[in-house]
């Protein structure tokens, strides 16, 4: 699976960083980026967990 992050829609609240950063990081601008591209089984779960709880709707799977 992939994630994308909207941009428009990210606040750096960073839920998703703290949910999993091996996933998610801050850029300069405090926006979320995606690290790993596509995502690894693995870290599946924690990334469907940071998507369901970005309060601003700002990930959005890929598959």
């Amino acid at each position: 699976m992939r994630v994308e992050v909207d941009r428009d829609r990210c606040e750096g609240n960073a839920i998703c960083v703290g949910i999993s950063p091996e996933i998610f990081e801050l850029d300069d601008d405090d926006y979320a980026v995606v690290k790993l591209d596509p995502i690894p089984a693995e870290l599946e779960q924690k990334a469907l967990q940071a998507i369901d709880e970005c309060p601003r709707a700002a990930l959005n799977r890929r598959d």
